[in-house]
């Protein structure tokens, strides 16, 4: 079982991955943490880079879901994933969730931290359908559209947290 799980920002997707991971045994990856440099935190990588940083935890999982919204890395990992799940939420619930996420120790050096970042996120959130990138709503659409993979596309919070694959066999 090798999962890809994407969306908007705060649509759920490391929600999901960690239930997924637990269920069903998975190793997760959550891709925020290959896809940006180190110094600066800001700046992205490239896609050569970022698939680099992949590579060990590929060649040591046979069995793993990795979650992000980068449309590039993840049409890299295609072809070695079984499942796409694609979080297509309305704004509103992102804004919703982004407001009532736990504090993400492994993003922020503090909970006070993450939330002086929330106005820049909610914002970021606002905009994912008029981006023209890989983080945005287009290229989900893209990726899930044309992906000869088994594809899921979970419109709602609920959905979300009842999905099982149990349900799609």
């Amino acid at each position: 079982m090798k999962i890809l799980v994407f969306g908007n920002s705060a649509s759920g997707k490391s929600t999901l991955a960690a239930r997924l991971a637990r269920r069903y045994q998975l190793a997760h990856l959550d891709l925020d943490t290959v896809a940006f440099a180190i110094d600066p935190p800001t700046q992205r990588r490239l896609l050569a880079d970022s698939m680099t940083a992949i590579h060990p935890f590929l060649a040591d999982q046979s069995r793993w879901v990795i979650e992000g919204g980068y449309a590039d890395i993840l049409q890299a990992l295609q072809p070695l994933a079984d499942e796409l799940i694609y979080l297509d939420l309305p704004l509103q619930h992102c804004l919703d969730n982004a407001r009532a996420r736990p504090w993400e120790p492994h993003k922020y050096a503090s909970r006070q931290a993450q939330d002086d970042n929330l106005p820049m996120l909610l914002e970021w959130i606002r905009h994912y359908e008029s981006r023209q990138d890989y983080f945005s709503a287009q290229a989900h659409r893209r990726l899930f559209e044309q992906s000869a993979l088994s594809r899921h596309r979970l419109t709602s919070n609920r959905q979300s947290q009842q999905f099982t694959f149990e349900h799609c066999q």
